[in-house]
């Protein structure tokens, strides 16, 4: 299937150092939102002080130079977890692209803003929620901030969703309103718990995030999953992407899902490991936070949008030469003039395992058989294409 996300992804501009930006990163920043966010009773969506925090963190991205906020409101339907209907709200913070044939095509990062207490105290429990999910938020923010310093191509959102905790309700409703527009979404990262690196059973990790997609003709998630993965080990950080070939935890949902439910790829980044006795209770505090972990993942996700931003036209019509022979020729339609990058994985591999870039419209791999690898193309740095 060849869809928007098929030409989301292309190496910087020659000004752009995507590994400059990444060491922008500031963990101190980070942990001054979670804080902050932190510092409410509970973020709970049927509660005022959503409200709140919401317009705290709308705040923060109008100081932002370039960035356009909104303030999204929605209606809640009384229900389980939700005592009455109600209008809410969360926020969307935009950085409109530059180039006219593409600056339509949007590129996402979310976390969700509300919290929920699951003891007996219900919806005025506290809840903190350090971890699920001001880490999520924090490092939408702070991608923000960082890359409102350069020009992209695409349009970048950076979502503070709420409504997660009853439901998946806010990213329900965006997903649902961006179909109705007809919004060219090529790629959701949902950040929920990226900030702990370890459990009370003695886990720990702090080197490796997981990242959930699945595999549909609807959307290109379990390619934009790969790409990250493969993305992520060419930059040469030591901070590795475990990939999880499901929707996400067994059981459990995200805000990524509604907008594989419209048509449109998205993805789950998480810790490696969780700690459960936190989730949903008054325990999910600042202090028991990694971060530098949350700083690591933040990095992860900064280096994915730059990359994804940039992106030029996609390839289409890729296609493995059928006649029989020991090399494997590829040929694809698109801009001769272009760059593209050609990838190969054995079909046993879950991974990309190299990659070529090549100038036109073909390449030839001499070492590669038709027989025994899978074969994609893009463009430079950009989601693969794989060869029918």
């Amino acid at each position: 299937m060849i869809t928007a996300l098929a030409c989301i992804l292309m190496n910087s501009t020659p000004t752009l150092n995507i590994e400059d930006l990444a060491k922008q990163v500031d963990e101190k920043r980070l942990r001054a939102t979670v804080e902050k966010l932190a510092s409410w009773p509970n973020r709970n969506t049927n509660n005022p002080t959503l409200t709140e925090a919401a317009d705290w963190i709308a705040g923060e991205f109008r100081q932002i130079p370039g960035i356009e906020v909104e303030i999204m409101k929605y209606e809640i339907q009384k229900g389980q977890r939700v005592p009455e209907t109600k209008e809410v709200v969360q926020v969307i913070a935009t950085l409109p692209g530059t180039d006219p044939s593409l600056k339509a095509h949007r590129i996402a990062i979310g976390g969700h803003l509300d919290t929920i207490n699951m003891g007996p105290e219900g919806i005025s429990g506290k809840a903190p929620g350090a971890n699920d999910d001001a880490s999520g938020v924090a490092a939408a923010l702070e991608c923000a901030r960082i890359l409102s310093q350069q020009k992209f191509k695409r349009t970048l959102h950076f979502i503070a969703f709420s409504g997660e905790e009853q439901g998946l309700l806010g990213s329900t409703a965006l997903a649902k309103r961006a179909k109705a527009e007809a919004w060219n979404i090529d790629a959701v990262l949902s950040n929920d718990m990226i900030a702990n690196s370890q459990n009370k059973r003695g886990d720990k990790e702090a080197n490796a995030v997981r990242v959930f997609s699945e595999e549909t003709e609807t959307h290109e998630g379990r390619e934009l999953a790969r790409v990250m993965e493969f993305l992520q080990r060419e930059s040469g950080s030591k901070h590795r992407i475990n990939l999880v070939f499901r929707r996400d935890r067994f059981g459990r949902g995200g805000d990524h899902t509604p907008f594989n439910r419209e048509g449109f790829t998205a993805i789950r980044v998480v810790e490696q490991h969780e700690e459960y006795s936190h989730q949903h209770t008054d325990q999910d505090l600042p202090e028991f936070m990694d971060w530098r972990y949350h700083g690591e993942n933040t990095r992860l996700n900064l280096r994915m949008l730059a990359h994804f931003a940039n992106a030029e036209a996609a390839p289409t019509q890729v296609r493995v030469d059928r006649r029989q022979g020991y090399e494997s020729r590829v040929t694809w339609k698109g801009n001769a003039g272009q760059e593209y990058r050609v990838y190969w994985r054995l079909t046993t591999s879950p991974t990309w395992q190299g990659a070529t870039t090549v100038k036109g419209l073909e390449a030839l791999l001499p070492k590669y058989h038709k027989d025994d690898y899978v074969f994609a193309v893009s463009a430079v740095g950009g989601v693969p294409i794989v060869a029918e």
